[in-house]
C-alpha cells in the first residue's frame, strides 16, 4: 500500500530540487559517507514504485541514547530488540565506550542522556555509566523493573544527590497480573509495582510504558492503570507511554510508504521537528564497534548506521523507510520521558487516508 499526493520527478531527486520548503540541502549531500552504511541504493531513497520517499534532516542533538546491549534477564516474545539472557546482538557497554560520546554530545549542546536495553541493569559497568553520565546532564532509563535494579538498588540509592537528575521508566505492559506475566514471566508484575513503588520512594521520576492495543480507548486504559498504582500506594497520575506493536527485530511490517508528499502534506514543519531522527541519536555497540544510529528503533537496518562519531550522523539525511518509521509517521511517537523529555515527548497524530 502507497500513500500516493503530490509526487517529485525522478529528476527532481537527482538534481536536489525535490526539497521540503524550509530545507535547502542538495541531494548530493543525502548520504555522506558512514562505513558501515550501505546507503546507496535505490531502496533507501524511492520507494518501490519510485516514488521519492519522505525524510528527516537533522538539525539539533537535542538527547542522545545509549544501547547498553540485548543481552536481558528476560525473553518477553514481543521484544523489539529480540533481547534475552547472553544475547549478543548488540554488545554491553562499558564506561570507557561511553565517555568519548558524551564529551562529544555536550560540545553539540545536548541536553539529555537516555539509556535502554535489552535490561540495562544486567550491564556489570551501568551504575557507574550513569554516575558519570549524571554528572553533566539529566538522564532517562528505561528498565523491566524486576530483579536485576531490585538487586541493585542500593547503587540506585546512591545516584541521589548528583548534579543532575536521573528518572526511571518502568515496562508494564498491561493492567493486571495475569496479561502482563504472560510475557514477561510470572512474579514479575509484582516485581514491576515494587520496583516503582521504592524509586518512587526513594524520590525519582518514574513512568511507566505500557502496550497499546489496536483502535484502543487510551484513555480508559489508562484509568485502569491508575487504578493499579492507586492499590499499590503508588501516585495516580505517574505518567504513561503506551506503544503500538514494533514487531521482532528483521521483521518486515506490512505499512504504507512514506513519500515526500505524504511529509509535506501531512506534517508542518514543527511536526517534522518532533520526530526523534530530527533530534536524537543512539550508540550501540555491534561486532565490537561503536557505532551511532538514526534513533531507538531502527537498530536491525544497518541503512540506519549513520557512522563512528555524532558529528558524522548529524549530516545524514534520515530516509523514513522502517516499517517502525510509519509509527512515526501516523501517530507521533517518542521513546523519551512526557516528564522530561527535551522535545516534550511529542505525541500527537495525523491522519493519513
Amino acid at each position: 500500500m502507497i500513500l500516493r499526493m503530490r509526487s517529485a520527478s525522478e529528476s527532481q531527486v537527482r538534481d536536489g530540487t525535490s526539497v521540503y520548503p524550509e530545507t535547502v540541502i542538495a541531494i548530493a549531500d543525502l548520504t555522506r559517507p558512514a562505513k558501515a552504511a550501505p546507503r546507496t541504493s535505490r531502496d533507501w531513497t524511492h520507494g518501490p514504485a519510485g516514488e521519492p520517499r519522505g525524510y528527516i534532516q537533522p538539525t539539533l542533538l537535542k538527547e542522545l541514547w545509549f544501547h547498553t546491549g540485548t543481552t536481558c534477564n528476560l525473553r518477553c516474545p514481543f521484544c523489539l530488540e529480540g533481547s534475552s539472557p547472553g544475547d549478543k546482538r548488540l554488545g554491553a557497554l562499558t564506561l570507557a565506550d561511553v565517555r568519548p560520546f558524551i564529551e562529544e554530545a555536550r560540545s553539540l549542546g545536548v541536553e539529555q542522556f537516555s539509556f535502554t536495553g535489552g535490561e540495562p541493569f544486567v550491564i556489570p559497568e551501568f551504575p557507574a555509566i550513569l554516575h558519570h553520565a549524571l554528572q553533566h546532564r539529566p538522564c532517562l532509563v528505561l528498565t523491566n523493573g524486576t530483579l536485576p535494579i531490585l538487586n541493585r538498588m542500593r547503587d540506585v540509592a546512591a545516584l541521589r544527590g548528583q548534579p543532575h537528575a536521573v528518572r526511571f521508566r518502568i515496562s508494564l505492559d498491561h493492567a493486571n497480573a495475569e496479561q502482563h506475566d504472560a510475557g514477561r514471566g510470572a512474579g514479575n508484575f509484582d516485581l514491576a509495582l515494587n520496583a516503582l513503588r521504592t524509586l518512587h520512594e526513594l524520590g525519582f521520576g518514574v513512568s511507566v510504558a505500557r502496550h497499546r492495543g489496536k483502535d484502543e480507548d487510551v484513555p480508559a486504559v489508562d484509568q485502569q492503570f491508575q487504578a493499579v498504582f492507586r492499590a499499590a500506594g503508588i501516585p495516580e497520575n505517574i505518567p504513561i507511554v503506551s506503544f503500538p506493536e514494533f514487531l521482532r527485530p528483521n521483521s518486515n511490517g506490512a505499512v504504507p510508504v512514506i513519500t515526500e508528499a505524504c511529509m509535506t502534506t501531512y506534517h508542518t514543519p514543527d511536526s517534522r521537528a518532533a520526530f526523534m531522527c530530527a533530534y536524537t541519536k543512539m550508540v550501540v555497540k555491534r561486532d565490537g564497534h561503536l557505532r551511532v544510529y538514526a534513533c531507538t528503533l531502527v537498530d536491525d537496518d544497518p541503512d540506519y548506521d549513520l557512522g563512528g562519531t555524532l558529528s558524522a550522523s548529524m549530516q545524514v539525511r534520515v530516509m523514513l523507510k522502517h516499517h517502525r518509521c510509519f509509527s512515526c509517521f501516523a501517530y507521533g511517537a517518542s521513546c523519551s520521558d512526557p516528564g522530561g523529555n527535551p522535545m516534550n515527548a511529542h505525541q500527537s497524530g495525523v491522519s493519513p487516508p
